[in-house]
This record gives C-alpha cells, structure tokens and sequence, in this order.
C-alpha cells in the first residue's frame, strides 16, 4: 500500500512538472458544435427585441396563469450581458443577461434571464429563461432567494 501511495505522490508531482501530463479532463470534451446532432451556437444577444419581447409576455402570462395578476413589463433598459456559456464549450449554448425592467405597478426592478438555444417549442429554436427580482414569489421552487439561480 506504501508503494502505490509513492508512486501516485510520484505521478502527481510529475504531472504538476509537466503541463502537457497535467491536462485537465476539459481538454478532451467535445464541443456542443461537433457533436452528432450538433448545436451551432447561433441564438440572439441580450438586446434582441425578440428576447425582450419573449421575457416580457412569458413574465405576463406567468402573472396572469398562476398568480391572478395583471403585471407586465413595460421596458427594459440597462441591458448587459453577464455571461456566455459559463459551463463550458461541451454544454449547450446559453447567454445569460441582467437589465432593469419597469413594470406596470410604474416600479423598476432587476430582471436575470438567459436565452438557450433548443428551449423553445420542441426544442426547434432558442427560448429564454427569466427571473424578476422581488417577483419569484415561489422562492423554494424556482430560482431561489433574489433570483440567484437564474444566474451563471
């Protein structure tokens, strides 16, 4: 037991010696673009009209279905981008957002959204995940306290 416990103490310092034995397990995934059935990558930026237009009547029909509100987004501004595929070349293709909303209560409040490509019908095109700060109003369930799972 002695000599495996050296000889993997041996392997582990060589690897920290030479960067080429060192390469990490990321290295050797594939790309979501090469892959059999391959993503290409191509879902519209944070500023897409689209985008907005999706967060905005997803977050209406979401009030109105299952909390009996009249609530709708009226415009966004401050848009950013946070981040773009923060997981990795090897996961499907995801570009995560932040910008302020105004809401028809007339209060302007921070919405997080993601567009990922194949979640929209069927998987046949991009759909948008979003979270509206101060509105996640199932926190257990959803995205968590201060939508922090909406996040990268």
């Amino acid at each position: 037991m002695r000599a495996f416990r050296l000889g993997l103490a041996a392997l582990t310092l060589l690897g920290a010696l030479d960067p080429a034995l060192a390469r990490s397990a990321r290295e050797d995934i594939e790309p979501a673009e090469e892959r059999i059935f391959p993503f290409d990558a191509q879902i519209p930026g944070c500023q897409d009209p689209n985008v907005l237009e999706r967060v905005a009547t997803n977050f209406a029909e979401k009030e109105a279905k299952f909390w009996n509100s009249s609530m709708t987004i009226r415009s966004f501004d401050s848009i950013e981008r946070t981040a773009w595929r923060p997981w990795g070349l090897d996961t499907y293709p995801r570009r995560f957002c932040t910008a302020v909303a105004t809401t028809s209560d007339g209060l302007r409040r921070k919405v997080d959204y993601s567009v990922r490509e194949s979640l929209g019908i069927i998987g046949a095109t991009w759909g948008v995940e979003f979270c509206v700060h101060g509105l996640d109003r199932d926190l257990a369930y959803a995205y968590a306290t201060a939508c922090r799972m909406a996040r990268p």
